[in-house]
């Protein structure tokens, strides 16, 4: 019996911690050709003027900014005419712009799906990404690990251009997972391959659907021994369950959460779970009592709206800059996925509602909400452009603008212990920056109008970034 399209691709899409503490940045290196290609500005001293500045902090946009550059750090940040430069600064004046803080991707895979194909990114995904303005990534589950850690080690040497890495294992699941993920066997099984991919030198592990709750227990716990952290998109295991087990981080939601379903077996996936939560009410008792468990532990949430949208019909269209990026071969296995949904159905506008509904309520309740763009499913959100759309789609809640930035730059960082040094636009910190065109918190479609992205202080020309991945992305 063949499984509908919904079925079968969801699973892979969704696939395919309190705050920890401050990790060291490498150093910038010294750039290849191959990066320099892409470097707009790199002076010992810039000043961007005349700017907007949304700083990450969820304070209010401020108007008319000077945003000072030096050594590759933010040294002062301050009303246009007030700051002091030294007499060789190189002056951009930026009327008209907005400055973020540089994107943090919690769920930003260095692989890319559709419904007929998986490829590894290890050229397309870090200039795309870094084009969209997300200057950190967290892979959160990887289909080749060291194709990651090589890339990972590419970048900070200064070989390759792209976002600063955090690399996740392999997926850890139980013995009805995919082929391609490490099928646990019991506990025992699942410390040894944590050790494993500890010593090689992975940031996280990813937990994923059909893992137990004794597998999923000393996973985190040899994690920790070795200073990984560990995420999960859960099923079989609940959120409160996970949080008892000590997870440092939770993947995608609502919509993933088994808190809910009464139907469930222990340590196994319900078919009913989505149906169990289309009518929770989010100040209900049951709801509270997820979001007081994950809180109590400070274990943050990730947020990947832009992976469900695809599903919602009349949500399926591509857009003309998605299009471009692609292989035509890839645009036209999405534009085949799309007709699918819009013909048979996905998941339901009310059902999608309701998760944004539920990441608005934790984050009410005082839990840490972070996002990420998960490019995978049948292929509909790309590298980087997902990670924006995000920013839009959360606002579809009750966020101001300036809080689904703080959501989509600090507390990512937050999460992966980095904040002390990006997350924000603060003196003291990094200069990962994205310059945009126009406004975003008074036109929120502003946020793909990036100009330029400095990461470590050196400023990266977006046009050409793109234009290096046009109708190369989904290729082998």
């Amino acid at each position: 019996m063949k499984r509908s399209l919904l079925g079968a691709v969801l699973i892979l899409t969704l696939a395919m911690p309190a705050s920890a503490a401050m990790q060291q940045l490498p150093e910038r290196p010294e750039f290849s050709a191959e990066v320099m290609r892409y470097v707009g500005y790199d002076a010992p001293e810039i000043a961007l003027t005349n700017v907007r500045v949304v700083d990450g902090t969820g304070a209010a946009a401020r108007e008319n900014q000077t945003i000072l550059i030096r050594d590759g750090r933010i040294a002062e940040v301050g009303d246009a005419g007030t700051v002091r430069m030294g007499t060789n600064a190189e002056v951009v004046d930026l009327a008209g712009h907005t400055v973020i803080p540089g994107l943090v991707g919690l769920h930003d895979h260095s692989y890319y799906t559709t419904s007929a194909r998986a490829v590894q990114m290890s050229y397309t995904g870090p200039r795309l990404y870094l084009a969209a303005g997300v200057t950190t990534i967290r892979t959160t589950g990887s289909q080749e690990p060291y194709a990651e850690i090589n890339l990972k080690k590419d970048i900070e040497s200064g070989r390759a251009p792209g976002p600063r890495m955090f690399v996740t294992g392999p997926y850890l699941t139980g013995e009805n997972g995919a082929p391609s993920m490490a099928q646990l066997t019991g506990p025992d099984h699942a410390r040894r391959v944590v050790k494993y991919w500890a010593e090689e030198g992975v940031d996280w592990l990813k937990a994923y659907t059909w893992i137990s709750r004794a597998e999923l227990a000393a996973a985190i716990d040899e994690a920790h021994k070795h200073g990984v952290k560990v995420t999960a998109h859960l099923c079989s295991v609940s959120f409160q369950e996970a949080v008892e087990a000590g997870i440092d981080n939770i993947e995608h939601g609502l919509l993933t959460n088994s808190d809910y379903d009464e139907t469930r077996e222990p340590d196994a996936c319900s078919p009913n779970l989505m149906a169990s939560v289309a009518e929770l009410d989010m100040t209900g008792e049951e709801v509270q009592a997820t979001f007081r468990a994950m809180n109590e532990a400070g274990v943050s949430m990730t947020s990947t709206p832009v992976v469900f949208e695809m599903f919602v019909p009349g949500r399926t269209a591509m857009d003309d800059r998605t299009r471009a990026a692609l292989s035509p071969e890839a645009a036209e296995e999405v534009e085949a996925a799309a007709a699918q949904i819009e013909e048979r159905g996905g998941i339901s506008e009310e059902l999608f509602q309701q998760a944004l509904r539920y990441e608005y309520a934790f984050v009410q309740s005082g839990g840490l909400l972070a996002a990420g763009v998960d490019p995978t499913g049948y292929g509909l959100a790309l590298p980087g452009y997902g990670d924006q759309r995000n920013f839009e789609i959360l606002l579809e809640t009750d966020f101001t603008p300036e809080e689904v930035v703080q959501i989509i730059t600090a507390n990512g960082a937050k999460i992966l212990g980095i904040y002390d040094e990006v997350g924000s636009i603060e003196a003291g910190k990094l200069a990962d920056l994205v310059v945009l065109e126009g406004n975003p918190v008074a036109t929120p479609s502003d946020i793909r109008n990036v100009r330029w992205v400095f990461k470590d202080g050196v400023g990266y020309d977006a046009a050409k970034l793109t234009e290096a991945i046009a109708g190369r992305v989904g290729r082998s």
